[in-house]
């Protein structure tokens, strides 16, 4: 498919998720290779009771959420809207989210270390929540459990380090080859690595939400990280799924003209 057959708004797009591309595939910087060193050194004062509890919440949240049907939007998906209209629900939904999330955040960060624990899950909650309602602003029902499997690698993308973010983001590229080949039932979600998925993602917010249990700073803290997590992972779900579209437009577009 020619550049020229999209749409003007569609080749604005192309344009951004291929920048968006790029920075997934970078190598670290000075400054996130001393940010990942700072987050493990704090890592070694918080106590292990601590981490061992933050693990098996992540583990349990993500198993019971995307085995479970209690996320999947009433709406159903806006299946034949445009991008730009996908795009304006995205945007909305990501406005609300990211006040909803600030909104937690704050509360639980002003009531200390109990309730700074409690965070986690919420907000994982909220994170998923998102996502699958992201799902259906861009025509994909999350009734299906391999878009319930995109939403955990969209997920992984925005919060993985950067040496797992390039395989992850070929997943997503070729998730209509992938997806082909899954069985239909949900047995395939047996085989996720459960434990590397909780620690990238521990491991990569640990520094902000660790920061919340500070007496004192708690709720500003809690709200500052919760709002910026949303954000970040409102982009990697916007253009991945930017990016599924384009790519389905480009593939339907070429089964066409062989069946002619």
């Amino acid at each position: 498919m020619k550049f020229s057959d999209y749409t003007i708004y569609e080749q604005q797009m192309l344009r951004k998720v291929k920048l968006w591309e790029i920075r997934q595939q970078k190598t670290p910087n000075l400054l996130e290779r001393t940010s990942k060193t700072v987050s493990t050194n704090i890592n070694k004062f918080i106590p292990e009771k601590v981490h061992k509890t933050i693990t098996a919440t992540v583990k349990g949240m993500f198993q019971t959420t995307l085995f479970g049907m209690n996320y999947i939007p009433q709406n159903d998906p806006l299946v034949g809207a445009s991008l730009a209209e996908s795009d304006a629900k995205a945007e909305e939904l990501l406005s609300l989210y990211k006040k909803i999330a600030a909104a937690e955040g704050a509360g639980t960060g002003a009531g200390g270390i109990l309730l700074g624990l409690a965070d986690f899950p919420i907000l994982i909650g909220i994170k998923l929540k998102f996502l699958f309602e992201l799902a259906h602003a861009y025509g994909y029902s999350t009734k299906d459990y391999r878009e319930r499997l995109f939403i955990l690698y969209v997920f992984q993308i925005a919060f993985s380090s950067p040496a797992k973010k390039p395989a992850l983001l070929d997943t997503i590229k070729n998730w209509h080859e992938i997806a082909s080949g899954f069985p239909p039932s949900d047995a395939y979600m047996n085989q996720v690595d459960w434990q590397q998925l909780q620690q990238e993602y521990r491991d990569t917010i640990d520094f902000r939400k660790m920061l919340q249990l500070v007496p004192g700073i708690g709720a500003v803290v809690g709200a500052w990280a919760n709002f910026g997590l949303l954000e970040e992972l409102g982009v990697a779900g916007m253009n991945s799924f930017r990016l599924r579209r384009l790519e389905d437009k480009a593939r339907l577009e070429a089964e066409g003209k062989g069946e002619q």
